[in-house]
């Protein structure tokens, strides 16, 4: 009897231990699949690349296919905005959700200029990586330091050859993991040598006469090319913007290489993918600036669970937005206090989201030579800017000085850049007011007009809440008004 119960005993232990084991490999298998059901998500960033030059954003003249087809696929929102017309300002808020002034990003991070992220930012990559997901890059990076900006994989191949960077990213594509593929392309930024010999040589934007490996060369004919308002109709500015067309239909040729290698691993249908740039075109008037043409980007996505197709959205996003978006698309839980910025996951689907009406810019050094704070707010149609170092002469970029399309007008002493005085784009006031409804090529300064006084004050407000609430150490230079007396501000 007692060997029978000793057995019986043996038997349950056996039973109970097997039990054990299937339900823990269950319980791996459900992770497993798990993991594997989140969305791939792409982030695809071009280097200063603006509205002006795509097909499904109104360019009739330049070639984008694949990125219109992206857009015929998704949705494209028509009020997207940069925080700082900078790359490595810009980027820092793109991975961290969070304002380059609070973060340390302050600017460029390579060279001298040596601007680097605070330690304890948490950033987008780092989260994904602790999720599950397979982090990977490729191309242009410019952030730091590399602890704060983490990914399991860097790819190597050159940042000009779109279709050479995409062929690289097929091992990241074919992973039985869900992955997170930051794709950032040089082009169309400026090429060397930034300053050319003559001096009215356009610059190439990485075009070459021998063009690239895998690369259809597109060209354009100056003649042809559309020139935005801002800048002088003349041949300078005609043969860069040709130059810039040229790059940017490179872009187009490696995205569409991207979504073929997503075809072929069977992935397009649980793939989210962003097209975005980093700041606008690298012309005077553009990059560097808060003017719209710096800071109005193009964004582009495809989201396969989205049921709508080919639709525009004209919420006003911001690339502090995008890592908690993406957070959520990724199922990844956060505490909406980490970021400054909040998801618009939810809001993908509507063309006119409520509530979605309001964006800051924050904008401090491009080179570190270049030191002109400039703090903005967007509320519904007018823009206040106000740029806190007015004082000052307008820096220019050591590339943007050097451009042909600068230096025709400087040299020839011409009083108007495009729609402004040369006196009024080197000279700044201390605010900027513009109704952006009637006035979209911000040349109507109303912030002496009394009839807008109260807009104004309204904004101004606006902007110091934001700076108290994004500990914004510019906040500061506000020191001789009285409205923030019993704010707890230490001025």
């Amino acid at each position: 009897m007692t060997i029978k119960l000793e057995a019986l005993k043996f038997s349950i232990l056996v039973t109970l231990a097997f039990l054990i084991v299937s339900c823990s490999n269950d319980k791996k298998t459900e992770i497993k699949t798990a993991e594997s059901d989140k969305a791939n998500i792409i982030l695809f960033v071009a280097d200063d690349h603006g509205t002006d030059a795509l097909g499904c954003y109104g360019n009739p003249i330049i070639k984008t296919p694949n990125l219109d087809k992206l857009a015929s696929e998704g949705v494209r929102f028509t009020n997207a905005y940069c925080t700082s017309a900078s790359c490595a300002a810009s980027r820092s808020v793109i991975l961290s959700g969070k304002y380059g002034h609070a973060t340390g990003s302050y600017g460029h991070v390579h060279d001298y200029h040596h601007f680097s992220t605070f330690d304890n930012v948490k950033t987008l990559s780092n989260r994904l990586t602790e999720a599950g997901y397979l982090t990977a890059r490729i191309g242009k990076y410019h952030v730091a330091p590399e602890k704060v900006y983490l990914f399991d994989e860097v790819l190597e191949a050159d940042p000009r050859n779109t279709v050479e960077m995409a062929d690289k990213c097929k091992d990241v594509i074919n992973s039985e993991k869900p992955f997170f593929l930051y794709f950032c392309t040089d082009d169309p930024h400026r090429g060397h040598p930034f300053k050319p010999e003559p001096w009215d040589t356009p610059n190439t934007f990485g075009n070459k006469k021998e063009g690239y490996t895998g690369v259809n060369q597109v060209t354009y004919n100056p003649e042809d090319v559309l020139v935005p308002e801002f800048l002088p109709d003349n041949k300078q500015s005609r043969e860069e913007i040709a130059q810039y067309y040229q790059s940017i239909s490179r872009i187009d040729q490696g995205f569409g290489k991207l979504m073929g290698h997503l075809k072929e691993a069977g992935k397009l249908e649980n793939t989210i993918v962003f097209y975005i740039s980093d700041n606008g075109m690298a012309f005077p008037g553009a990059k560097t600036t808060v003017y719209e043409p710096g800071i109005k980007l193009p964004c582009i996505i495809k989201d396969p669970t989205k049921s709508k197709k080919g639709t525009t959205n004209t919420a006003r996003i911001s690339w502090v937005d995008l890592t908690p978006t993406i957070l959520d698309m990724a199922e990844v839980d956060y505490d909406k206090k980490d970021f400054h910025g909040k998801s618009f996951e939810n809001i993908i689907d509507n063309q006119e989201a409520e509530g979605w009406n309001q964006i800051y810019a924050s904008h401090t050094f491009h080179e570190i030579t270049m030191y002109y704070p400039m703090r903005v707010v967007i509320d519904e149609n007018y823009k206040l800017i106000w740029n806190i170092a007015y004082r000052l002469d307008y820096p220019f970029a050591s590339d943007l000085w050097a451009a042909s399309t600068w230096q025709a007008i400087y040299r020839n002493e011409e009083e108007y850049f495009g729609n402004r005085t040369v006196q009024d784009y080197m000279f700044r006031p201390e605010f900027e007011l513009f109704d952006l409804s009637k006035d979209p090529n911000e040349s109507n300064n109303l912030a002496k007009n009394e009839d807008f006084t109260e807009v104004l004050e309204s904004l101004k407000s606006k902007m110091k809440a934001f700076q108290l609430k994004t500990k914004d150490p510019w906040l500061i230079m506000w020191d001789h008004d009285s409205s923030l007396q019993g704010t707890g501000v230490n001025l």
